[in-house]
């Protein structure tokens, strides 16, 4: 397995340069060839004319018309050739980008969500990857223009040794004046960069939410949101722009002010006599070839600025740390869960609610017990962390009420990754009351159950969830977007479904908290008071308060 080096944009770019080396060999060598075929032809012209025009030699100037014009054709097959050959370079390099991306995506799994913004993904998936592949134009159209400068500066040399000392002063001069654009437009870029995936991370939710905004009212309100955050991002985009626009200008620009000098100088020495009429032509022809590879060079210079840009938010992802799969084995059985930070316990075979004012503070106590990010929390005494992952993932579930739902038929979207039996998800779908989603277990659902209510994909997740049985289940508000009746319904269901094993939910529903074993009641995230749900409610006034509260948002 190939190491990406994600040390840096720049070590990034290098590494898919090697990567790709047999196409960016191909691109130098068709891309040197063409622009050889190219210089080389003024001098076959200056030929015909000194020595079939001047003198009249109808032969000679047959001859040397005749190797212009095998040579254009030549060229022709070369410039081809390098098209071709540079398209498959960029559409390689970025594919392999993506296929890393992907890759690590995968590897992520369910932490994923929890690490970066899938507007993040969508920019880099869309965005960064084809700026890279534009990037490795250095690795070979560029390598090609370096040659082409060599080679006019030796044809030059060759016609007049002052005119051949143009070029090497020439280019860095070009250099200099064009060098500070590309780094304003690396850091504006940057910046650019940064909020545009911001911004896609907020049309992600608010299309993803888009259902619930008009039913709540607010889609206007978001949409004003998106608006302004729209109008930062042009506002940005005009800072990339303005030095972008010059390095364009200048690109088309100062190769035009280099081919007039060297035509000035040659013209002085041809009105001397130290210059032939074929060669004035050949300086001419020598140095407006050179107008395409120094205008190259400013553009790779452009396209390498902007691919730093983008590798760096492709390595930033490609860093996100992933879980080690080594570990030790995990307990024989059913062991205590614990997460310090906390202090919420989980005994085996009960069912525990854990209810507070703020439930993302649930939501992460669940996170830590599944091992989803940087945890203390140990299993059986001995540190979670410490435990292979897959054994982790095999016997502990957390199942978020934001989880993605893939596309399929129902039988599919409920047994998830295992093998569907159509009893068992009959099962699964009665025990989370989600029969109202189809009688028919070869329904469609639409990726993110787009084709569903938001009451009903939250029902088929726990379907999901109940049909993995795993040894521990950890929900996170199962019941939030359900009507009091279908609650009712399945908390019943499922403390029965689930009896004799540990179930853990995050919820503030008295429903729930009434058929708990065990409540947690948390206070800023740690555990303020631990007991079953009558006996909170007598000496626990914040706890009195909270459900109280739900209850008559409920009524």
């Amino acid at each position: 397995m190939t190491i990406v080096d994600v040390r840096g944009p720049g070590r990034y770019l290098w590494w898919l340069a090697r990567q790709c080396k047999g196409r960016v060999a191909a691109g130098t060598l068709f891309g040197s060839a063409w622009f050889l075929a190219l210089a080389f032809t003024p001098y076959l012209i200056s030929r015909a004319v000194d020595e079939g025009v001047g003198p009249r030699s109808v032969p000679a100037l047959l001859a040397w018309t005749a190797a212009v014009l095998v040579l254009g054709a030549v060229s022709a097959g070369f410039g081809i050739m390098r098209h071709r050959s540079m398209t498959r370079l960029r559409l390689a390099a970025a594919l392999r980008t993506a296929d890393e991306v992907l890759e690590h995506a995968t590897r992520l799994g369910a932490a994923l969500p929890r690490r970066v913004t899938a507007g993040e993904v969508v920019t880099i998936g869309i965005s960064d990857v084809w700026t890279i592949g534009r990037a490795m134009n250095v690795g070979s159209v560029g390598v090609a223009a370096a040659l082409a400068c060599a080679m006019v500066a030796v044809l030059l040399f060759r016609t007049s040794p002052m005119l051949a000392l143009i070029v090497p002063v020439g280019v860095p001069v070009l250099g200099l004046v064009v060098g500070p654009l590309l780094n304003r437009t690396q850091r504006a870029g940057s910046h650019y960069r940064e909020r545009q995936g911001r911004l896609n991370a907020r049309l992600v939710d608010v299309v993803g939410g888009l259902r619930v905004l008009n039913g709540l009212g607010g889609k206007q309100t978001h949409l004003e949101r998106y608006e302004r955050e729209s109008e930062r991002v042009r506002e940005q985009g005009y800072r990339v722009g303005r030095p972008s626009s010059w390095i364009g200008a200048l690109g088309e620009g100062l190769p035009v002010v280099f081919l007039a000098v060297v035509i000035w100088l040659a013209a002085r020495l041809a009105a001397e006599g130290e210059l032939t009429v074929g060669e004035l032509m050949a300086v001419y022809g020598y140095t407006a070839m050179l107008v395409i590879p120094v205008s190259v060079f400013i553009f790779c210079g452009f396209d390498l600025a902007h691919g730093l840009v983008a590798a760096r938010r492709v390595t930033d992802f490609l860093r996100l740390p992933v879980d080690d799969p080594s570990g030790a084995p995990a307990p024989a059985g059913p062991a205590v869960l614990h997460d310090p930070q906390s202090g919420v316990t989980v005994e085996p075979g009960l069912l525990t609610a854990l209810a507070g004012a703020r439930p993302a503070d649930a939501a992460e106590v669940l996170d830590r017990l599944g091992r989803y990010g940087a945890t203390t929390a140990t299993w059986d005494g001995r540190r979670l962390d410490g435990i292979a992952v897959a054994e982790v993932r095999s016997r502990i579930l957390v199942a978020g009420n934001d989880a993605d739902l893939f596309a399929g038929s129902l039988r599919e979207v409920v047994a998830g990754r295992h093998e569907p039996d159509d009893e068992r998800v009959r099962e699964a779908i009665r025990v989370a009351v989600a029969h109202d989603v189809a009688d028919d277990l070869g329904r469609s659902v639409e990726w993110g159950g787009r084709n569903l209510s938001g009451g009903q994909r939250q029902r088929v997740r726990l379907a999901r969830a109940v049909y993995t049985d795993p040894e521990m289940l950890l929900a996170v508000e199962p019941t939030s977007a359900v009507d009091a009746h279908t609650e009712v319904a399945i908390a019943e269901r499922l403390a029965e479904a689930r009896a004799g094993r540990s179930t853990v939910v995050a919820t503030t529903s008295p429903v729930f908290l009434d058929r708990a074993d065990l409540v947690h009641y948390l206070v800023g995230g740690r555990v303020a008071a631990s007991g079953a749900h009558h006996e909170l409610l007598a000496t626990e006034p914040g706890y009195r308060a909270l459900v109280t509260r739900v209850f008559g948002e409920d009524e």
